[in-house]
Protein backbone atom coordinates (compact mmCIF):
# COMPACT_ATOMS: atom_id res chain seq x y z
CA UNK A 1 0.00 0.00 0.00
CA UNK A 2 1.91 3.41 -0.95
CA UNK A 3 2.22 5.57 2.01
CA UNK A 4 0.56 8.62 2.30
CA UNK A 5 2.17 12.51 1.70
CA UNK A 6 1.15 13.07 5.41
CA UNK A 7 3.17 10.16 6.73
CA UNK A 8 5.87 10.51 4.26
CA UNK A 9 6.61 14.17 5.69
CA UNK A 10 6.44 13.09 9.35
CA UNK A 11 9.07 10.42 8.40
CA UNK A 12 11.28 12.90 6.68
CA UNK A 13 10.48 15.78 9.42
CA UNK A 14 13.72 17.69 10.13
CA UNK A 15 11.74 18.60 13.56
CA UNK A 16 15.04 17.37 15.31
CA UNK A 17 17.22 20.24 13.62
CA UNK A 18 15.11 22.73 14.98
CA UNK A 19 15.30 24.29 18.84
CA UNK A 20 12.50 22.19 19.60
CA UNK A 21 14.40 18.43 18.99
CA UNK A 22 17.45 20.01 20.77
CA UNK A 23 15.47 20.98 23.74
CA UNK A 24 14.08 17.44 23.83
CA UNK A 25 18.11 16.50 23.40
CA UNK A 26 18.78 18.50 26.50
CA UNK A 27 15.61 16.99 28.51
CA UNK A 28 17.01 13.28 27.73
CA UNK A 29 20.35 13.93 28.64
CA UNK A 30 19.76 15.60 31.65
CA UNK A 31 17.03 13.05 33.05
CA UNK A 32 19.66 10.25 31.74
CA UNK A 33 22.36 11.99 33.91
CA UNK A 34 20.23 12.74 37.21
CA UNK A 35 19.40 8.91 36.87
CA UNK A 36 23.00 7.64 36.71
CA UNK A 37 24.35 9.85 39.35
CA UNK A 38 21.37 9.24 41.61
CA UNK A 39 21.44 5.35 41.47
CA UNK A 40 25.47 5.31 41.99
CA UNK A 41 25.15 7.90 44.68
CA UNK A 42 22.52 6.39 46.77
CA UNK A 43 23.91 2.75 46.40
CA UNK A 44 27.28 4.06 47.66
CA UNK A 45 25.30 5.75 50.41
CA UNK A 46 23.36 3.13 51.37
CA UNK A 47 26.52 1.02 51.37
CA UNK A 48 28.32 3.02 53.57
CA UNK A 49 25.27 5.04 56.21
CA UNK A 50 22.66 2.08 56.29
CA UNK A 51 19.87 4.60 57.57
CA UNK A 52 17.24 5.27 55.28
CA UNK A 53 16.51 8.64 56.51
CA UNK A 54 20.31 9.70 56.35
CA UNK A 55 20.50 8.25 52.68
CA UNK A 56 17.26 10.08 51.60
CA UNK A 57 19.27 13.55 52.81
CA UNK A 58 21.89 12.97 51.23
CA UNK A 59 20.27 11.81 47.95
CA UNK A 60 18.48 14.71 48.12
CA UNK A 61 21.53 17.33 48.65
CA UNK A 62 23.42 15.25 45.88
CA UNK A 63 20.00 16.01 43.30
CA UNK A 64 20.33 19.50 44.34
CA UNK A 65 24.11 19.86 43.63
CA UNK A 66 23.62 17.79 40.48
CA UNK A 67 21.23 19.94 39.03
CA UNK A 68 22.68 23.26 40.14
CA UNK A 69 26.09 22.04 38.30
CA UNK A 70 23.90 20.60 35.56
CA UNK A 71 22.37 23.69 34.54
CA UNK A 72 24.97 26.55 35.40
CA UNK A 73 27.62 24.11 32.88
CA UNK A 74 24.65 23.84 30.21
CA UNK A 75 24.08 27.63 30.39
CA UNK A 76 27.67 28.61 30.46
CA UNK A 77 28.34 26.28 27.19
CA UNK A 78 25.51 27.63 25.55
CA UNK A 79 26.54 31.37 26.19
CA UNK A 80 29.79 30.87 25.02
CA UNK A 81 28.91 29.71 21.64
CA UNK A 82 26.29 32.39 21.61
CA UNK A 83 29.17 34.83 22.87
CA UNK A 84 31.42 33.05 19.91
CA UNK A 85 28.80 33.63 16.84
CA UNK A 86 28.10 37.33 18.22
CA UNK A 87 31.43 37.86 18.23
CA UNK A 88 32.76 36.33 14.69
CA UNK A 89 28.96 38.22 13.40
CA UNK A 90 30.86 41.43 14.51
CA UNK A 91 34.48 40.40 12.85
CA UNK A 92 32.68 39.42 9.36
CA UNK A 93 31.03 43.22 9.56
CA UNK A 94 34.48 45.14 10.01
CA UNK A 95 36.14 42.63 7.30
CA UNK A 96 33.17 43.65 5.05
CA UNK A 97 33.32 47.19 5.64
CA UNK A 98 37.48 47.59 5.33
CA UNK A 99 38.08 44.51 2.86
CA UNK A 100 34.93 44.79 0.45
CA UNK A 101 36.70 43.30 -2.56
CA UNK A 102 38.69 40.70 -0.68
CA UNK A 103 34.96 39.68 0.91
CA UNK A 104 33.97 39.08 -2.80
CA UNK A 105 36.24 37.11 -4.06
CA UNK A 106 35.74 34.85 -0.86
CA UNK A 107 32.27 34.42 -2.46
CA UNK A 108 33.17 34.29 -6.24
CA UNK A 109 35.58 31.02 -4.97
CA UNK A 110 32.49 29.56 -2.85
CA UNK A 111 30.37 29.54 -6.35
CA UNK A 112 33.23 29.01 -8.42
CA UNK A 113 34.12 25.64 -6.58
CA UNK A 114 30.55 24.70 -7.03
CA UNK A 115 30.34 24.54 -10.64
CA UNK A 116 28.76 27.96 -11.25
CA UNK A 117 29.74 29.96 -14.90
CA UNK A 118 30.85 33.30 -14.36
CA UNK A 119 28.23 35.51 -15.17
CA UNK A 120 25.75 33.54 -12.56
CA UNK A 121 28.69 34.16 -10.01
CA UNK A 122 29.28 37.72 -10.71
CA UNK A 123 24.63 37.87 -10.66
CA UNK A 124 25.09 36.19 -6.95
CA UNK A 125 27.62 37.98 -5.61
CA UNK A 126 25.88 41.46 -7.01
CA UNK A 127 22.65 39.83 -5.15
CA UNK A 128 24.42 38.91 -1.76
CA UNK A 129 26.52 42.00 -1.76
CA UNK A 130 24.03 44.76 -2.23
CA UNK A 131 22.81 43.98 1.20
CA UNK A 132 24.55 43.93 3.99
CA UNK A 133 22.66 42.23 6.89
CA UNK A 134 22.06 39.47 4.47
CA UNK A 135 25.91 39.59 3.35
CA UNK A 136 27.33 39.23 6.91
CA UNK A 137 24.75 36.34 7.31
CA UNK A 138 25.73 35.07 3.87
CA UNK A 139 29.55 34.74 4.93
CA UNK A 140 28.73 33.41 8.48
CA UNK A 141 26.74 30.29 6.80
CA UNK A 142 29.15 29.74 3.54
CA UNK A 143 32.54 30.28 4.85
CA UNK A 144 32.49 30.08 8.87
CA UNK A 145 29.83 27.16 8.41
CA UNK A 146 27.54 29.33 11.56
CA UNK A 147 24.30 29.39 11.70
CA UNK A 148 22.32 31.14 13.90
CA UNK A 149 19.17 29.68 14.37
CA UNK A 150 21.66 26.94 15.66
CA UNK A 151 22.25 28.72 19.09
CA UNK A 152 19.63 28.36 21.93
CA UNK A 153 18.44 30.81 24.68
CA UNK A 154 21.13 30.18 27.32
CA UNK A 155 18.70 30.63 30.33
CA UNK A 156 16.16 28.09 28.46
CA UNK A 157 18.86 25.65 28.18
CA UNK A 158 20.48 25.62 31.60
CA UNK A 159 16.88 25.59 33.43
CA UNK A 160 15.52 22.44 30.87
CA UNK A 161 18.76 20.42 31.71
CA UNK A 162 18.41 21.51 35.44
CA UNK A 163 14.66 20.54 35.71
CA UNK A 164 15.48 17.18 33.88
CA UNK A 165 18.53 16.41 36.07
CA UNK A 166 15.98 16.68 38.98
CA UNK A 167 12.95 14.65 36.95
CA UNK A 168 15.95 11.84 36.77
CA UNK A 169 17.10 12.14 40.54
CA UNK A 170 13.92 11.75 41.89
CA UNK A 171 13.22 8.34 40.96
CA UNK A 172 16.13 6.67 43.23
CA UNK A 173 15.04 8.51 46.32
CA UNK A 174 11.43 7.94 46.50
CA UNK A 175 11.57 4.01 47.81
CA UNK A 176 13.47 5.29 50.90
CA UNK A 177 11.11 8.38 51.33
CA UNK A 178 8.10 5.25 52.08
CA UNK A 179 10.60 2.43 53.08
CA UNK A 180 12.33 1.52 56.71
CA UNK A 181 14.34 -1.56 55.19
CA UNK A 182 17.66 0.39 53.65
CA UNK A 183 18.12 -2.82 51.65
CA UNK A 184 15.05 -3.01 50.12
CA UNK A 185 14.87 0.31 49.62
CA UNK A 186 17.89 0.19 47.48
CA UNK A 187 16.66 -2.71 45.61
CA UNK A 188 13.77 -1.30 44.62
CA UNK A 189 15.45 1.69 43.73
CA UNK A 190 17.76 0.41 41.29
CA UNK A 191 14.35 -1.73 39.55
CA UNK A 192 12.95 1.40 39.33
CA UNK A 193 15.67 2.95 38.07
CA UNK A 194 16.54 0.48 35.76
CA UNK A 195 13.36 0.76 33.79
CA UNK A 196 13.66 4.46 33.74
CA UNK A 197 16.88 4.20 32.28
CA UNK A 198 15.66 1.33 30.16
CA UNK A 199 12.69 3.83 28.64
CA UNK A 200 15.05 7.15 28.39
CA UNK A 201 17.79 4.57 26.36
CA UNK A 202 14.86 3.89 23.98
CA UNK A 203 13.37 7.28 23.74
CA UNK A 204 16.97 8.83 23.18
CA UNK A 205 16.72 6.18 19.81
CA UNK A 206 14.61 8.87 18.09
CA UNK A 207 17.82 11.46 18.68
CA UNK A 208 20.46 8.91 18.00
CA UNK A 209 18.50 6.56 15.15
CA UNK A 210 20.46 3.18 17.12
CA UNK A 211 18.32 -0.03 17.43
CA UNK A 212 15.41 1.04 20.16
CA UNK A 213 16.75 -2.57 21.83
CA UNK A 214 20.57 -2.18 22.06
CA UNK A 215 20.15 1.70 23.02
CA UNK A 216 18.00 0.95 25.97
CA UNK A 217 20.25 -2.43 27.40
CA UNK A 218 23.30 0.11 27.28
CA UNK A 219 21.70 2.94 29.12
CA UNK A 220 20.44 0.06 31.32
CA UNK A 221 23.33 -1.35 31.72
CA UNK A 222 25.37 1.57 32.52
CA UNK A 223 23.05 2.65 35.31
CA UNK A 224 23.67 -1.18 36.73
CA UNK A 225 27.35 -0.42 37.01
CA UNK A 226 27.00 2.71 38.53
CA UNK A 227 24.33 1.25 40.66
CA UNK A 228 27.39 -1.86 41.95
CA UNK A 229 30.57 0.59 41.64
CA UNK A 230 28.45 3.17 44.12
CA UNK A 231 27.28 0.09 46.32
CA UNK A 232 30.64 -1.52 46.43
CA UNK A 233 32.90 2.08 47.16
CA UNK A 234 29.93 2.49 50.41
CA UNK A 235 30.75 -0.97 51.69
CA UNK A 236 34.73 -0.04 51.48
CA UNK A 237 34.55 3.01 53.25
CA UNK A 238 31.99 1.50 56.16
CA UNK A 239 34.66 -1.21 56.33
CA UNK A 240 37.42 1.88 56.66
CA UNK A 241 36.25 3.88 58.78
CA UNK A 242 33.23 2.22 60.73
CA UNK A 243 32.28 5.24 62.11
CA UNK A 244 30.76 6.60 59.26
CA UNK A 245 28.03 4.25 59.50
CA UNK A 246 27.11 5.07 62.75
CA UNK A 247 26.16 8.49 61.48
CA UNK A 248 22.70 9.64 62.48
CA UNK A 249 20.01 12.14 62.12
Amino acid sequence: MPSSPHLLSTLHSEDWHTPKGRFIREVMFGMNDGLVSTIGFVAGATGALMQTRVVLLAGIASVVAGALAMGIGAYLASKSQRDFFESEKERERREIEEVPELERKEIRDIFTKLGFLKDEVEMIVNRVTSDKALWVRFMMREELGILEESFDNPVTVGFLMAGAYVVGGIAPLLPYLVMEDVLMALKVAVAVSLVALFIIGVGKTVLTKQPWLKSGMEVMLLGSLAAGVGFGIGKLVALLWPEVGAVGI
